[in-house]
């Protein structure tokens, strides 16, 4: 009889840890905590199905004669060696930890503090500038979702939202996802039949059909399951999460790098990515200097800023860090996204951990090969300039979307959108990097490169004789005009019109037809070219 329970034990036990394994699905990896508190778990879990066998036997025992009796122990050791197994770990953790290893995790992430921000930072090109925000990107792609009656009421939008640079335009792309599980169960024969693109500089959205549907995704269920599919071919690799992108001919795959720790859980490292059809569920594991150049999320944001504030934290030793803090330094509060040479870039500005109202500079890291480079550049904190910009229209309560950081005029500049409670950008703002209180807001309706215009324009005394289209202009027609209380010159010359402000130059009023004016302007759209400087030789 007590064979027969011991096996019912057994059977439990083995049932349980196998649909706890299924469900949660940690690594087999001695290096992940998962890992343990699964063991933990199995120790736990037959402590408790034996302490239920010798209780149940101990009861049979006391309906036995005396002569009958046989003696049953209840077994320790499950619980002892899963608490020995807690404080291993806690041990070793601590000798692993930043007090007796600082410069190891401030070597987490190689930070290249030689980048030369002019040199490396292209002039801005508002053809190709990514001005809508996550949460713009996605109204619109729940707007286009919404128009899909025949899809609405089967899928939902995913909350990816992925930034990625696909053919060198910058869109955010999401997947459908299953609404429940009844729909799962109704059309996992077809998959989720689309996903959803939203280009970040013009804000067209789209949604893209497929032929074959996607199967293998967050949202369904049992061996369908993404991370379910993931966990049973690679058993051991500890994964990160998942990012939704698309190669250059469209197709759709999941991108989900994986980790290696130090001791257990600490000091996470990219080792690389495993790429993953959804159609199909195919899937190639690639180590991290070998991800194919399509590819744009190797590299989470928050492990990025997390290696980072180590590089920043620890790189004097740990007690420097907490006493005298000589050259500490951290990540702000928020970051963007910057696209260039095909690559997507997070960026975020680096402040010292003493002062939160200006940066020393920023960094900027490659999300595919983890590259990272630390541009000096002191200047007004994000967050100040967003102040600033709202400043500007504080009648209107427009609140500031986290600062785009650009090359304008050869100068690092901030670049803001200025939103109405409903979430629609009403304004455009650009502010001085080195100094926030330099900042022009202009109406979002006249267009960016029109609202870069205004702020060249006001601060015409600082800008880059190298921006200037240098010109001379016999004069054919002149008149002026008062404009908000301000003087301005229509000119006209060889069928192109100009206006000129009073305040470039005190002898405009004796211009006369068939005078010659040397002038400078910005490339324009606009039929009217707008002088921003008299040249007086």
């Amino acid at each position: 009889m007590r064979n027969i329970k011991l096996l019912i034990g057994i059977i439990l036990e083995v049932l349980l840890v196998a649909c706890v394994y299924y469900f949660l699905l940690p690594p087999i990896n001695i290096h992940s905590t998962a890992f343990w508190a699964f063991v933990i778990f199995i120790l736990i879990s037959w402590g408790v199905i034996s302490l239920i066998i010798t209780s149940a036997n101990k009861f049979e025992n006391f309906m036995k004669p005396k002569t009958l009796k046989v003696k049953s122990k209840f077994n320790l050791w499950p619980f002892v060696v899963a608490f020995a197994i807690i404080v291993i770990t806690m041990v070793v953790n601590f000798f692993a930890s930043p007090l007796f290893n600082a410069k190891s995790y401030s070597r987490r992430i190689n930070v290249d503090e030689t980048g030369n921000f002019t040199q490396d930072i292209q002039e801005v090109d508002f053809n190709s500038l990514p001005l809508l925000d996550r949460d713009s990107s996605e109204k619109l792609g729940d707007r286009v979702m919404g128009q899909m009656s025949d899809f609405v009421s089967q899928y939902y939008v995913s909350n990816q939202y992925t930034q990625i640079n696909y053919n060198n335009d910058i869109i955010r792309v999401t997947p459908l996802e299953y609404a429940d599980f009844i729909k799962w169960l109704t059309n996992k024969n077809g998959g989720v039949k689309g996903y959803i693109t939203v280009n970040s500089v013009n804000g067209e959205a789209n949604l893209v059909k497929l032929d074959k549907g996607m199967k293998y995704m967050p949202s369904a269920h049992f061996n369908e399951k993404l991370i379910r599919v993931l966990r049973f071919k690679y058993p051991t690799l500890i994964f990160g999460d998942e990012k939704f992108e698309i190669d250059n001919e469209g197709n759709p795959y999941w991108i989900v790098p994986t980790y290696s720790y130090t001791a257990f859980g600490l000091k996470t490292k990219v080792t690389g990515v495993v790429i993953l059809d959804p159609i199909s569920g195919k899937s190639s594991h690639y180590k991290v200097n070998d991800v194919p150049t399509w590819v744009d999320n190797a590299y989470n944001a928050d492990l990025i800023i997390e290696q980072v504030n180590d590089w920043g934290t620890y790189r004097n030793g740990f007690i420097n860090s907490i006493f005298g803090q000589k050259n500490v330094v951290n990540t702000t509060q928020g970051y963007n996204y910057l696209a260039m040479n095909d690559d997507v870039y997070l960026y975020t500005g680096i402040t010292s951990v003493l002062s939160d109202e200006s940066n020393l500079g920023f960094i900027l890291s490659n999300m595919r090969t983890g590259n990272t480079v630390f541009y000096s550049v002191p200047g007004a904190e994000e967050y100040s300039a967003m102040s600033s910009a709202e400043g500007q229209v504080q009648q209107m309560s427009y609140k500031s979307t986290f600062p785009l950081l650009i090359n304008l005029n050869n100068k690092p500049t901030y670049l803001v959108s200025l939103k109405d409670a409903a979430g629609l950008v009403k304004m455009y703002g650009f502010i001085d990097v080195a100094d926030y209180q330099k900042v022009v807001v202009t109406d979002a309706s006249h267009g960016i490169k029109e609202a870069s215009q205004n702020y060249l324009n006001q601060y015409a005394d600082e800008i880059s004789e190298e921006l200037l289209i240098k010109d001379s202009i016999k004069v054919d027609k002149i008149t002026s005009a008062n404009k908000n209380g301000n003087t301005y010159y229509y000119v006209t010359s060889n069928n192109k019109k100009y206006v000129i402000s009073i305040e470039l130059s005190d002898e405009l009023p004796f211009v006369n037809v068939g005078d010659t004016l040397k002038i400078g302007y910005y490339e324009s759209d606009k039929k009217i070219i707008e002088v921003v400087k008299i040249i007086n030789e």
